[in-house]
């Protein structure tokens, strides 16, 4: 299809501003590939061309999201510069932009994407759970930052599982503690009945095991105080 085609159809197409599903196979298949090969400048054209910023792909992943999976950060930001976009879309399966940039380690655009209103709690998985499942430069001030905008630190994902069981087995020992300093409950346990020292210890960190549990029992202790 020529560029001049391709623009018509983007102009009459009926998903522009309202429908959620890309409908056009060969503007879908466009789509896909600027986000792919991170083509910010044939974005731009589009976005200029009338392009809906929050358009979704065939599977319902919004143009940003598949940006941020595919760390493609220059479209990432040609769709964060449109005013149209919608920056809490989610994907299908709940993620979003947040939560891509968090678990991804990306403190730059995390702090942009707060800035402009993300939210940073939500049902199910938050973008806290995917910072503390991490493990990049940036990751314990990801967590750090998300708490400061209130994200609520013992959220639960569907199975339970909260932010320090997963900081447990995959982040550092500061954001464990910075979790732990910040309140998180460590006597919470997910569905499976496994506690944040469980997830520690499954995964042989000896020395979370070890903070966790001396946090453990510090807990039990002025419990029983009351």
């Amino acid at each position: 299809m020529k560029r001049r085609t391709l623009l018509q159809a983007l102009s009459a197409s009926v998903w522009i501003g309202a429908m959620p599903w890309v409908q056009a196979a060969d503007l879908g298949s466009h789509l896909h590939t600027l986000v792919i090969r991170d083509d910010y400048l044939g974005m731009r054209d589009l976005l200029r061309q009338g392009l809906d910023p929050n358009t979704r792909d065939r599977q319902g992943v919004p143009m940003l999201v598949k940006a941020m999976q595919q760390e493609s950060l220059r479209v990432a930001d040609e769709l964060l510069n449109s005013p149209k976009i919608k920056v809490d879309l989610a994907s299908p399966s709940g993620e979003t932009a947040l939560m891509y940039a968090s678990i991804k380690g990306n403190l730059a655009l995390v702090q942009r994407l707060l800035a402009m209103g993300a939210s940073v709690n939500k049902p199910g998985w938050t973008p806290l759970h995917y910072a503390a499942s991490a493990n990049h430069e940036h990751s314990t001030e990801i967590v750090r930052l998300l708490l400061e905008n209130h994200a609520y630190i013992d959220a639960e994902s569907p199975n339970k599982s909260t932010p320090l069981m997963l900081a447990a087995q995959y982040g550092s020992e500061g954001m464990v503690k910075l979790l732990l300093d910040g309140g998180a409950d460590v006597q919470l346990r997910n569905q499976q009945g496994l506690s944040a020292v469980d997830f520690a210890r499954r995964s042989e960190r000896e020395f979370m095991v070890k903070m966790l549990d001396e946090a453990y029992q510090a807990t039990r202790r002025s419990k029983a105080s009351w």
